[in-house]
C-alpha cells in the first residue's frame, strides 16, 4: 500500500476514535441542547465543515503522513512504493547512535542538543512566566481602563514586527560592535566586548521576547475573571501579598497558567528562524538539526523522525503541565 493510502486509512481511524469519544462523552453529559439546535443547521454545518477540513487537512494527515514517512529509508524516486521501500527504525536509531546499523555508542552530539533544547524551552517557560505574571495581574486586577488600552498597545504594537526582523535586531543590538556592547565598554564596565552571541545570550533574550504574549493573554483572561472582593477579603483579613498570589490568585489562574506555559514551551521548543539567526558557533539547538535533515541532507525520513522525536517531548509536557495542575484538556482551553 502507499503511503497516502496508509496515511488516508490512518486519519479515518483518528477521526473515528475522535468521533466515538464524543459519542461517549455526550452519553454522560445527559441531556443537553443540541449542537445544531443550539447553533441552527446552517452556522451548524458550516462550523463542523470547516473544523473538520482544518483538522484533517492541515493537522491530522500530514501528522500521520510524517509518521509513516520516519519509518522509512531514504531513497531515490524512483524505488520510492517499489521493493525496497520497507519499514524500517533506522532513522530513530541514528538519532540515538549516531549511525544506521551499529549501537556501539550514543549520538551524544544530536543528543545532547536535543535534551539541550528541551531544558532551555522549559526555563525560559519559567522565565516567561516570572516576567508575564505581574503585568497580567496589574492589567487584570489593577489598571485603570486608559492605562489598559495603553499597556495593551504597547504590548501589540512590537509584535507587527516578523520574527525574522525582530532576530535580526536583535543580533545588530548585541553583535560585538553592537549598541548593547558600547554602552558597557563606554560605562566602564566591560573593557572588550562581550559575545552575546557565541554564549547564547541573544539567542535566549530573543526567544524569551518572542513569546512574551502567548504567556500574558492567557494568564490576563484567567486573572481577569476572578471577583477583586475575594483578593480584598484576603488583604482585610492580613493576608500577606505573597500569600494572596500564591494561595488564591494563581490557583484561580490555572486554566490560564497552564496554557500560558504550553503555549509557550511548544513554540520555544519548535522555534527555527531565530536559532538560525542568532545561534552562535557554540549553540546547539534541535530545530536547526532537524531542519538540516529537510533541506541540507534532503532526507525527509530521518527530518520525518527528528520532528517526531520532538512533537514527543512536546506532548510529554503537556501531558506533565497537565497532571501537575489537576486540570483537563479542555480546561486549559478556556
Amino acid at each position: 500500500m502507499s503511503n497516502l493510502g496508509i496515511t488516508t486509512l490512518a486519519t479515518v481511524a483518528v477521526v473515528c476514535t475522535f468521533l466515538l469519544l464524543i459519542r461517549f462523552d455526550s452519553k454522560e453529559r445527559g441531556t443537553r441542547i443540541g449542537f445544531f439546535q443550539r447553533n441552527g443547521l446552517a452556522v451548524g454545518s458550516y462550523l463542523v465543515l470547516a473544523v473538520g477540513f482544518w483538522t484533517i487537512f492541515t493537522i491530522i494527515m500530514p501528522m500521520m503522513f510524517m509518521v509513516d514517512l520516519s519509518f522509512h529509508q531514504k531513497l531515490p524516486p524512483s524505488q520510492v512504493g517499489g521493493p525496497n521501500d520497507l519499514y524500517t527504525l533506522r532513522n530513530y536509531r541514528f538519532f540515538l547512535f549516531g549511525s544506521a546499523t551499529s549501537t556501539a555508542q550514543w549520538n551524544w552530539l544530536h543528543l545532547r542538543s536535543f535534551f539541550v533544547t528541551i531544558g532551555a524551552s522549559l526555563a525560559l517557560t519559567v522565565v516567561n512566566f516570572a516576567i508575564c505574571y505581574p503585568i497580567a495581574y496589574y492589567m487584570a486586577q489593577s489598571a485603570p481602563a486608559r492605562k489598559l488600552r495603553l499597556v495593551l498597545l504597547l504590548l501589540v504594537i512590537p509584535y507587527w514586527v516578523n520574527d525574522i526582523l525582530r532576530a535580526f535586531a536583535f543580533r545588530i543590538l548585541l553583535a560585538d560592535g553592537g549598541f548593547v556592547n558600547k554602552m558597557l565598554m563606554a560605562s566602564g564596565l566591560t573593557s572588550a566586548p562581550v559575545d552575546f552571541l557565541s554564549n547564547n545570550t541573544a539567542l535566549f533574550l530573543a526567544l524569551c521576547y518572542s513569546h512574551l504574549l502567548v504567556m500574558i493573554f492567557p494568564l490576563y483572561n484567567a486573572i481577569e475573571s476572578q471577583d477583586h472582593n475575594q483578593i480584598e477579603a484576603a488583604r482585610d483579613l492580613g493576608a500577606p501579598w505573597w500569600h494572596i498570589h500564591l494561595f488564591i490568585v494563581m490557583p484561580h489562574a490555572k486554566p490560564g497558567i497552564a496554557s500560558g506555559a504550553t503555549l509557550c514551551f511548544m513554540l520555544t521548543a519548535g522555534a527555527v528562524a531565530t536559532p538560525l539567526v542568532l545561534g552562535g558557533i557554540n549553540s546547539l539547538w534541535f530545530t536547526p538539526i532537524v531542519y538540516d535533515r529537510f533541506y541540507q541532507l534532503f532526507d525527509w525520513p530521518q527530518g520525518a523522525a527528528y520532528a517526531l522525536v520532538l512533537l514527543l517531548a512536546c506532548i510529554f509536557f503537556v501531558l506533565g503541565v497537565m497532571k501537575l495542575s489537576g486540570l483537563k484538556l479542555g480546561e486549559i482551553a478556556k
